[in-house]
């Protein structure tokens, strides 16, 4: 079965159309306004190998929270739609990304209940347009409206830009090894017999 979802969500602040395929080639399509965001999801899509078409329109004029935030919500959604049942899938993965003097990890459990540990350490204020403080933001809402368990740790690094980059490499490999599907697997990887939505 084809794992692809599309979402549309709008509100008085930002419109967001979202396109995601589990099993893609890494193919991305972004534009949020952001360059450095666009930047990171392009990223995220050709190292997880998954295909991703997104456009935000959002209140940029204000700042760029809403429409980083509001991305997540929206990929977060796409990626539990894409994933069904998580029937076959290995629902963990984890990956350590070095990227220069960067080193991050990420773990997932694709488990239904949502958790986010990131702790990238003190991070310049501004990579582009983006606000920094905003990378967690992103990583929250998509976290608790994919049903995600995910950690993320910077091990060592010192440049703002390479700490971010790894850490969305990194996690678009764990999440790629989590989707994945396992012959050994016949149901759910669950003692529970399900897992949980």
């Amino acid at each position: 079965m084809e794992r692809i979802s599309r979402i549309n969500r709008k509100t008085k602040e930002t419109d967001i159309t979202l396109t995601i395929n589990l099993d893609g080639t890494g193919e991305g399509k972004i534009n949020t306004g952001i360059g450095f965001f666009d930047h990171m999801l392009e990223g995220f899509a050709k190292h997880g190998f998954f295909d991703l078409e997104v456009t935000a329109i959002g209140d940029l004029y204000v700042d760029g929270h809403h429409t980083v935030e509001d991305t997540g919500i929206v990929l977060g959604q796409a990626i539990r739609q894409a994933l069904g049942e998580k029937k076959g899938i290995k629902r963990f993965g984890n990956f350590m990304l070095p990227m220069d003097e960067s080193l991050v990890v990420c773990a997932i459990d694709l488990s239904g209940r949502p958790y986010l540990v990131c702790e990238l350490g003190e991070l310049a204020p501004m990579v582009g347009e983006l606000d920094t403080q905003l990378i967690q933001e992103f990583f929250y809402a998509l976290s608790y409206s994919a049903g995600m368990n995910l950690h993320i740790k910077k091990i060592h690094g010192s440049n703002t830009h390479h700490i971010i980059e790894a850490a969305f490499k990194a996690f678009a490999k764990a999440l790629d090894e989590a989707a994945s599907s396992d012959s050994r697997i016949k149901d759910v990887l669950s003692t529970k017999g399900m897992i949980e939505k």
